[in-house]
């Protein structure tokens, strides 16, 4: 397979112009992780003023926490406790891995902004680390990525394979997916386990990233960074979407894609040619003419 232009997860560096358009995670300011933690904390504030019901779930979940990494690790074992893995175990497992990774909470702090910036839905940080599920996947797969890197597999396929069931998204816990991304919606989206999305990638609603089922090793495709999924898209077979193009809306697409370009169709086509300065997961426009 013929590489394109890549990013982080390869090991290359973005050029000028891809860094000017995207958040890295490299480029946060020192401050990042305590000034969002600040905005979560004072929007839950505000809420819990307004809204008794909510008031009991915003303080355990959020107001009672001593960070934002506690933060997570009691959102994401709410959401996933089981009878047999119970929210007090899950949650030391997450500030476990949390703990050891400072590289990780970066990672979720580039995915909160790319969240707010880019989905007209999330009202706030907030909104986007209570109840969006696409992101709750996202985190998910993070920690479960982390266990698989220490080789604690088994446990790391038992929280992928719980995420699966509780948020719809089927994310492999070996895929290496950068900073940045954000998972629109997340129902039905499927990442193989030897895709790459590099950084600053959006996948819409039931899109697949995964093999033509007669090829092993590695057999997924390589999502470069800037490239926006649309809904329903199909991607199969270890092949490219280069840097900032897209994938229009339930397109199959079984070659691989030059970098910042429209395809679309079944099987799917070269439509437009973007400019270089485009960068499709920001921009979040749907149609294939623009």
């Amino acid at each position: 397979m013929k590489p394109a232009l890549s990013c982080r997860n390869d090991g290359c560096a973005w050029s000028e112009e891809e860094a000017a358009a995207g958040l890295l995670r490299e480029s946060l300011p020192p401050d990042a992780v305590d000034g969002i933690w600040r905005d979560v904390r004072d929007a839950a504030a505000d809420v819990a003023s307004r809204e008794p019901l909510l008031r009991q779930r915003l303080h355990r979940l959020v107001l009672d926490r001593s960070s934002l990494a506690d933060a997570i690790g009691a959102i994401l074992s709410d959401r996933l406790a089981s009878a047999d893995m119970s929210e007090s175990s899950l949650y030391g497992l997450m500030n476990e891995i949390l703990g050891e990774d400072d590289a990780i909470l970066l990672d979720i702090v580039t995915d909160m902004h790319a969240l707010k910036n880019r989905d007209p839905a999330c009202m706030n940080h907030l909104h986007g680390l209570l109840n969006m599920k696409g992101f709750h996947a996202l985190q998910t797969y993070r920690i479960a990525h982390a266990l698989w890197k220490r080789e604690r597999r088994e446990l790391a396929f038992v929280l992928s394979n719980k995420s699966s069931v509780v948020f719809c998204v089927d994310i492999h816990p070996a895929a290496r997916i950068g900073c940045g991304v954000m998972l629109d919606h997340g129902s039905g989206i499927v990442i193989g386990e030897t895709a790459v999305v590099d950084d600053n990638v959006s996948i819409l609603q039931n899109v697949t990233l995964g093999g033509t089922g007669k090829e092993h090793g590695d057999r997924h495709p390589k999502v470069r960074c800037g490239v926006m999924l649309g809904a329903g898209a199909k991607i199969l077979g270890n092949i490219e979407i280069g840097a900032m193009s897209k994938v229009a809306a339930g397109s199959v697409v079984l070659e691989a894609v030059p970098p910042h370009c429209t395809v679309a169709g079944v099987p799917a086509k070269i439509v437009r040619w973007h400019q270089r300065s485009n960068m499709p997961a920001l921009d979040m426009d749907q149609s294939v003419k623009n």
